[in-house]
């Protein structure tokens, strides 16, 4: 019976290291890519963070609000219809 709780935690621990290590490296990846905020595109609920209206990412009360951004990859936005850089 101990082995078994043994095990059990070593694979939990294990499973643990291994999310965080992930989580980690997609981090380090994503600042490595030049990112622009683009303003006027964001869907309900998916901005990167606040505005006059609130403070924090995640919540756009509607579509495509001007005031509201998300990072995109550099030179992407205005290729995106109703893409602003600025607000």
């Amino acid at each position: 019976m101990k082995i078994n709780n043994l095990t059990k935690n070593v694979v939990a621990t294990t499973g643990a290291v291994a999310f965080a290590m992930t989580m980690t490296a997609g981090v380090a990846n994503a600042a490595d890519k030049k990112q622009e905020k683009c303003f006027g595109i964001v869907a309900k609920g998916q901005n990167d963070c606040g505005t006059s209206a609130h403070s924090c990412a995640g919540q756009a009360k509607v579509d495509n609000h001007p005031e509201e951004w998300v990072y995109v990859p550099a030179g992407l936005c205005e290729r995106i219809a109703g893409g602003k850089k600025k607000k």
